[in-house]
């Protein structure tokens, strides 16, 4: 995830960074210019057509247009939102378990240390498990729990999490931990496995194929459909008007397409790993 100054407004106007749509639209705004000069060309110097009210059509349908790209870009948003607060409760849920564990456990080191690293591969593990897959090398080792353990399954944060919940019962039937203190981080332990799945809840769960499907088809349409009147009223001018209103629709919807699946490594998704860097270091100052 980038981080900016949202204030700055003449160094955004300007930036073209990597992540910016209109690198990645540069060949269909180029192509859509010249496929307006073509049919600009056509109309106005062969045929010399003459049109009247030619652009009301394309006014009304973009405003139609405009309604669906915001339902289209709020729903995306949603997604991405739910799963900020999502790793936000990873965050918060890891402080507290930390915290109590610390002062449940004060004369054991060593199983405190076994908890800090297993929650901490828990949430590396949760980072890949949304992306690629889980490097089980890139796992800390501790005691048992080596590359071995954790390969013994494919979905390896319930794996690392039945380990946490084993170190918790063996505690609890050694009486180290109380009942009540049982109870205590049962509501913390509970709240990571929700939290993954809610995380592979938006994941894999698309927009419906039917409605990007349809919208598409409109955005193109309506893009396509534009010179044919346009260049009787704009000539060759339409050619930068209509290049710029497929800048601007495909963007919307180029946008909406990263945002709605938040947990890659793209400029605009979720800074999972920056997340994992401060639930690591809590845990190394608290455990």
């Amino acid at each position: 995830m980038i981080s900016y100054n949202p204030k700055d407004w003449w160094k955004l106007i300007f930036a073209f960074h990597k992540s910016d749509t209109f690198r990645s639209l540069l060949p269909g705004i180029l192509g859509v210019a010249a496929y307006t000069v073509v049919v600009a060309y056509i109309e106005n110097d062969i045929f010399h057509a003459s049109f009247k009210n030619t652009t009301v059509v394309h006014s009304l349908v973009g405003f139609v247009l405009s309604m669906l790209l915001v339902f289209r870009t709020n729903t995306a948003y949603d997604r991405w939102w739910e799963g900020r607060r999502l790793w936000g409760s990873f965050v918060n849920n890891s402080r507290n378990l930390a915290l109590k564990l610390n002062a449940f456990l004060p004369h054991h080191p060593e199983i405190r240390k076994t908890f800090k690293v297993l929650i901490t591969n828990y949430i590396l593990a949760a980072k890949e498990h949304l992306r690629s897959g889980v490097h089980v090398k890139h796992l800390e080792n501790i005691g048992e729990y080596d590359s071995q353990f954790y390969s013994k399954k494919k979905h390896v944060p319930n794996q690392i999490m039945g380990a946490i919940y084993d170190e918790v019962n063996t505690l609890y039937q050694h009486k180290q931990l109380t009942g009540d203190q049982l109870f205590l981080i049962n509501e913390e332990l509970r709240s990571f496995t929700d939290n993954i799945g809610g995380c592979e809840r938006i994941k894999r769960t698309p927009i419906p194929f039917a409605y990007s499907l349809f919208l598409k088809k409109v955005i193109f349409l309506y893009v396509f459909t534009m010179p044919i009147g346009f260049v009787v009223e704009f000539k060759y001018w339409a050619a930068p008007i209509v290049a710029i209103v497929f800048y601007i629709f495909a963007s919307i919807e180029v946008l909406a397409e990263e945002i709605e699946d938040p947990f890659g490594t793209d400029a605009n998704d979720l800074p999972t790993d920056t997340i994992y860097e401060t639930i690591k270091a809590n845990l190394d100052e608290i455990l």
